[in-house]
């Protein structure tokens, strides 16, 4: 009895260690699962400290860089973007025969990446820093037809939320995502819908960041648009909505130029079409699209410059930026060298559209709303505050406009009723 008993008990502790080994083994997975990757300060720089470099670049270049701060609310919620405008001399940024080219970089927060290349660009346009293999000259004469107008970071209150340690926010302060708030087929939801990835908001253009991005597109005006994030090496055109691209010389035009720079700086293995062919899913209400239907912005792109498809699900930092140094300078360098290839090939791709500009622009209709919030911002951002009076007067303006073309309505209409009244009482004139 004594053997048998021991015998059970060796047993017994065998299982024991085995089930705690099993559990320990189980937590231990738990805790890879979960982990997160922090932000690597050595390479990143804090919103605040990436924003001031920026304003001290501009501040040291005021012949070629312009810095305007646009704030905007709604509900108690505030926001503020920085933009950037590069021109040469700042002689000619008015100069509406220039190729004009709008770039933003961090519309969701946990990209910082893009917010990075932002510095890296606006340095290079600054001639604080140089590309490889391209001569200054040569740069010089390249930019010397463009004017550039950069958003380092548009969404600065999703960031702060990253900084703070939510490290998968791509939302804005509060919640939405940015990039499924503009008004191109807003508000659809595909079966796999999340809300804490793809939020529309509580209606188009309900976000102060996204009015802000859509009053300075109808502004500006630009024939070369690009989105920048990070998630995955892409090169994309529109749509995002719908498993399709567009027809005819645009959809040329840009599929060439993006192959181009697939084989000139992706090494032939980023992903080419259009974002809702390529990624696997549809997006409704994004920033590209609205810029190719409603802007008309010849072409317009959104660019996926970094992924790394290893990183866990809940790894964001990982996943959406390079951890390591020498990974973090080639993304800077090859994406570069390719926003500098687009700004040397943009204006030959181009003169091919120029031929049907004037239909283009006879085609280009957009409500009375949307210009009038266009023509106000560029005012108030060439005169600052002596035009900040439009702005406080925009909705007496739109309904002194609307009260107009009513009035003008009802006296045409009495105008004709008059005339048709007259013509059926005279009496007949006699044989």
């Amino acid at each position: 009895m004594a053997i048998r008993h021991r015998n059970f008990s060796l047993y017994y502790i065998s299982v024991s260690l085995f089930a705690c080994l099993q559990i320990f083994v189980n937590c231990d997975d738990d805790l890879n699962s979960s982990y997160s990757t922090p932000i690597n300060r050595d390479l990143y720089h804090s919103s605040g400290d990436l924003m001031e470099m920026i304003k001290n670049l501009v501040h040291r270049h005021p012949d070629k860089l312009r810095m305007d701060t646009i704030e905007a609310g709604n509900k108690g919620y505030n926001a503020e973007i920085t933009v950037i405008t590069y021109c040469q001399g700042r002689k000619d940024c008015d100069d509406r025969s220039k190729i004009r080219v709008l770039l933003s970089f961090g519309q969701h927060g946990r990209e910082l990446i893009t917010s990075e290349l932002a510095l890296r660009i606006l340095s290079i346009l600054s001639e604080e820093q140089f590309l490889p293999n391209m001569h200054p000259a040569s740069l010089n004469n390249t930019l010397d037809e463009l004017v550039i107008k950069v958003v380092p970071m548009e969404n600065l209150n999703g960031r702060k939320l990253v900084e703070a340690g939510d490290l998968c926010e791509r939302r804005n302060g509060r919640g939405v995502d940015l990039n499924r708030n503009w008004s191109v087929d807003w508000g659809k939801k595909e079966k796999d819908y999340d809300p804490y990835e793809e939020n529309p908001g509580t209606a188009s253009f309900s976000e102060p960041e996204t009015q802000i991005m859509r009053k300075l597109a109808l502004s500006f005006d630009p024939h070369i648009w690009v989105n920048v994030h990070s998630g995955m090496e892409a090169l994309f055109m529109p749509y995002d909505h719908k498993n399709m691209t567009p027809d005819g010389l645009a959809s040329n035009r840009m599929r060439r130029l993006l192959e181009e720079l697939n084989e000139g700086h992706c090494q032939k293995h980023c992903m080419i079409g259009s974002g809702g062919g390529s990624v696997g899913y549809l997006a409704h209400g994004t920033a590209t699209d609205y810029m190719f239907d409603v802007v008309r912005v010849p072409m317009s792109f959104t660019f996926e410059i970094y992924g790394d498809s290893s990183a866990s699900a809940k790894d964001c930092f990982k996943m959406f930026n390079p951890i390591d140094h020498s990974t973090f300078n080639r993304v800077l360098n090859d994406w570069s060298a390719a926003f500098f290839m687009i700004f040397k090939l943009g204006p030959r791709y181009l003169d091919e559209f120029q031929a049907k500009a004037t239909a283009s622009n006879a085609d280009k209709w957009v409500s009375m709303d949307e210009y009038l919030d266009g023509y106000l911002m560029e005012r108030t951002q060439r005169y600052g505050r002596k035009m900040e009076v439009l702005d406080r007067g925009m909705q007496e303006i739109r309904t002194y406009f609307r009260l107009f073309l009513l009035s003008s309505v009802l006296l045409m209409f009495m105008f004709c009723s008059r005339i048709s009244k007259n013509k059926y009482s005279r009496p007949a004139t006699p044989s």
